[in-house]
């Protein structure tokens, strides 16, 4: 082989795209899970089992779990956001062996691809949740890399002092690796031993801030989180609502994470008065038929006793009405707090904002 041929091949980049990029730009799944689908062997390319790391082009027929894969151009690919308030008793998964409800089963079903969930949150927690169709969005915004803040009203049972509040920002060494709160500040509410505060982490480890507390012999008795990165939950969207993000905000957080705007999916008129009518009913309070039972794991003791419909401490609030995504990225380090002054001012990324 001559020198120039050894050039040529050395300057040629290979063909296609990764096969996880591929699949999770147009909604199959996030990045991570197209990666454990491949080690399982659920992903076959032209009816060879998968590998990490293969790429694919137009040509090549996908399939998951048997089924094929219908693909269309990048520039055809939507990018679709959904904020959801879930409530106590659900699960983040798609289908639960026990019957249990799960965060998917209120959420409207997309036209193409389907609902991505932005991290997850415990059975037992409450709070802001993130769903998109475009897997590149979930796989950034998950990644440690791109730092997206998370931030928690939690409110814990028993004497907090200046001190553990110190060894949990400096860092405490858990059974998979040391983490720590970025901030914790006090909130408003509460009596007796119960405190409720506002604690920021980086991760999206399983049950992470729980276990920071319980690391300090400390018992969560409540857990909601308020803010993913940009993203409020705002006091405007009920428990148990889902509301669909604007033009505006997706741009905003997509921007968060380095992405260039995608435009929204055009809606005829009978598609887009459909799902006016779901946004209208998902954003409005909950009749007292819809009330969302306050469901718990049935080991827990006194499950089978505890009444559907309880009066409970509602979490100290975040935001108010409007937009639940900071204007520009600058903004969000700005933002201020209720006039109420039920909640500390933002200070900063990884600092609890109001």
């Amino acid at each position: 082989m001559s020198e120039q041929d050894l050039q040529d091949t050395e300057i040629t980049p290979p063909s296609g795209e990764k096969l996880q990029k591929v699949l999770a730009r147009i909604g199959v799944g996030s990045r991570r899970d197209v990666e454990a689908w491949i080690s399982q062997g659920r992903i076959k390319v032209n009816g060879v089992e998968a590998t990490l790391g293969l790429r694919v082009d137009l040509h090549d027929a996908i399939t998951v779990d048997g089924k094929l894969i219908k693909r269309e151009e990048a520039a055809e690919a939507t990018r679709r956001v959904i904020m959801y308030n879930k409530p106590d008793g659900e699960i983040c998964t798609r289908d639960d062996p026990e019957g249990r409800p799960t965060v998917f089963d209120r959420l409207p079903r997309p036209k193409e691809g389907r609902w991505i969930n932005i991290g997850r949150l415990d059975i037992n927690t409450t709070g802001l949740l993130l769903f998109t169709t475009d897997g590149e969005l979930a796989n950034r915004l998950m990644h440690p890399s791109y730092e997206m803040d998370r931030e928690y009203a939690v409110r814990v049972r028993g004497e907090v002092d200046d001190e553990m509040i110190d060894r949990l920002k400096a860092g405490v060494m858990l059974e998979d690796g040391p983490t720590k709160f970025t901030d914790i500040q006090k909130a408003p509410g509460g009596e007796g031993f119960n405190h409720w505060y506002h604690c920021v982490v980086m991760e999206g480890r399983n049950r992470e801030v729980r276990r920071l507390w319980e690391s300090q012999g400390m018992v969560v008795s409540r857990l909601k989180r308020v803010r993913f990165g940009p993203v409020f939950l705002n006091s405007d969207l009920p428990m148990g609502r889902w509301r669909e993000m604007t033009q505006g905000e997706i741009d905003i957080l997509a921007a968060e994470v380095g992405l260039q705007p995608v435009a929204l999916p055009a809606m005829n008129l009978k598609t887009k008065d459909r799902m006016e009518r779901m946004q209208r009913k998902s954003s409005r309070p909950m009749g007292r038929n819809e009330r969302v039972r306050n469901l718990r794991p049935a080991h827990e003791a006194g499950a089978a006793e505890r009444p559907a419909r309880q009066p409970r401490e509602e979490a100290p609030r975040k935001g108010g009405r409007g937009s639940a995504v900071a204007e520009r990225p600058s903004d969000m380090r700005k933002r201020p707090s209720k006039p109420d002054g039920d909640k500390p001012a933002g200070r900063g990324r990884g600092k609890p904002r109001g």
